[in-house]
């Protein structure tokens, strides 16, 4: 085996190695998932398919649109299907702020909690939201939805 042909296959391992390192890397920084229902409309549609950046709360601002994970209080009892394991909202207030008149009924609080949001969907005659349900648990944030992949 001649050096330029084992420096060619070399450079090709390392090419391969470090494109599935970014593909690693993206894979942990971003996620799709695909909306369900009408409570997003006019925004998003059902089968609209979201690119989503994961994140933490403290990087989430009001008017984000965020995905979480379907909570206990749909009461489903078990784990909810594939397809509605992720919730599609907007953001309406984040810890410490005014609790929103809109949810003050389900939220006796004057403030949100921390570690806590309340989302709405753009669509309320077909959003189950924190109009029914109160605050959400940042624990259960995937992250914000940037874009529509399709």
């Amino acid at each position: 085996m001649t050096m330029f042909a084992w420096t060619a296959g070399l450079l090709v391992v390392a090419g391969l190695l470090l494109v599935l390192l970014v593909l690693l890397i993206l894979r942990r920084r971003l996620a799709v998932v695909v909306v369900s229902g009408l409570s997003m409309e006019p925004a998003f549609h059902a089968g609209d398919r979201l690119l989503v950046r994961r994140t933490r709360l403290a990087r989430i601002s009001v008017g984000d649109v965020v995905v979480f994970e379907t909570p206990d209080w749909l009461g489903i009892g078990e784990p909810p299907p594939p397809e509605r394991r992720w919730m599609v909202k907007r953001v309406v207030a984040l810890p410490g702020d005014p609790v929103p008149d809109s949810v003050r009924a389900v939220v006796p609080e004057r403030r949100v909690a921390p570690d806590r949001l309340i989302v709405l969907g753009d669509n309320p005659s077909a959003s189950f939201d924190s109009r029914q349900c109160g605050l959400i648990d940042a624990g259960t944030l995937l992250g914000v939805a940037l874009r529509r992949l399709s």
